[in-house]
């Protein structure tokens, strides 16, 4: 399923090309250069990771990071520096409590006596992984990779199974009553967000968020066009799949 990523930062030159990289890997990028705008998509949208950049163009990250926690403490975080060495001189006054500067460091001739750094600063504050601008494009991507398998429920979910439908997360290969149906990656992921969400309501829009991503902007029609070819493929079992009016679709597993 794709994976809906949110990434607030105060610019996106230096990270254009790990965005470009990510979104090759299949997942989707969303961009905001704003904590307000940040902190309303998070609660509009469903997003499966947050990263967040040092610095928003309206707040510092450190203190985004903090307000975001208070209220999202399961939501996996990744932060992206300036420089994995960068040290925060001075500790804003409404972050002093949140952060424990690092033992035996009271030093005069030491010049870190004292302070602390941005990468042990956001750890504190509940990030998840910190990557640097100038890392290798390779190891960020494969870090982010590795946060989401060790965070997001699909990643590590090997099948899932509702009635004589099964999935595959491992293969991404469906079963019904036994029997593998050949299904498109796309018909994959929204029989996945079906299964995942029985007797409830699933407008085109929400479809079209969780299974094409946020960046998408072709006509919500074509969830219908897959929908019927998934249909199509699961014989008896289609009957569990029903529309609603005007709407869209809702999954009752006990339906006959």
């Amino acid at each position: 399923m794709k994976i809906n990523i949110l990434f607030a930062a105060k610019d996106f030159v230096r990270s254009s090309l790990l965005i470009e990289m990510l979104s090759r890997q299949g997942y989707s990028v969303s961009t905001v250069s704003k904590s307000r705008e940040a902190l309303s998509m998070l609660t509009d949208k469903s997003f499966d990771v947050l990263m967040v950049g040092q610095s928003l163009s309206d707040e510092e990250g450190l203190v985004f990071l903090r307000n975001f926690r208070q209220k999202n403490k399961t939501m996996p975080v990744i932060v992206i520096l300036e420089s994995p060495e960068a040290v925060l001189n001075h500790i804003p006054a409404n972050l002093s409590s949140d952060l424990a500067l690092p033992h035996g460091l009271a030093n005069k001739n030491d010049p870190m006596s004292g302070k602390i750094t941005y990468k042990l600063a956001f750890f504190q504050l509940g990030a998840d992984e910190c990557l640097s601008y100038n890392q290798d494009l390779h190891e960020s991507v494969a870090r982010v990779r590795a946060v989401i398998r060790r965070t997001v429920p699909v990643q590590s979910e090997e099948t899932v199974k509702v009635n004589e439908i099964e999935l595959n997360m491992s293969s991404y290969t469906v079963k019904i009553s036994g029997k593998e149906i050949s299904v498109t990656a796309k018909e994959f992921d929204l029989l996945y967000v079906f299964l995942s969400s029985p007797n409830r309501v699933l407008s085109r829009p929400y479809l079209i968020e969780r299974v094409w991503g946020y960046n998408y902007f072709g006509s919500p029609r074509t969830v219908d066009v897959h929908i019927r070819r998934l249909r199509s493929k699961m014989g008896k079992a289609a009957r569990y799949i029903h529309t609603v009016p005007c709407v869209g679709y809702k999954m009752i597993p006990n339906s006959k």
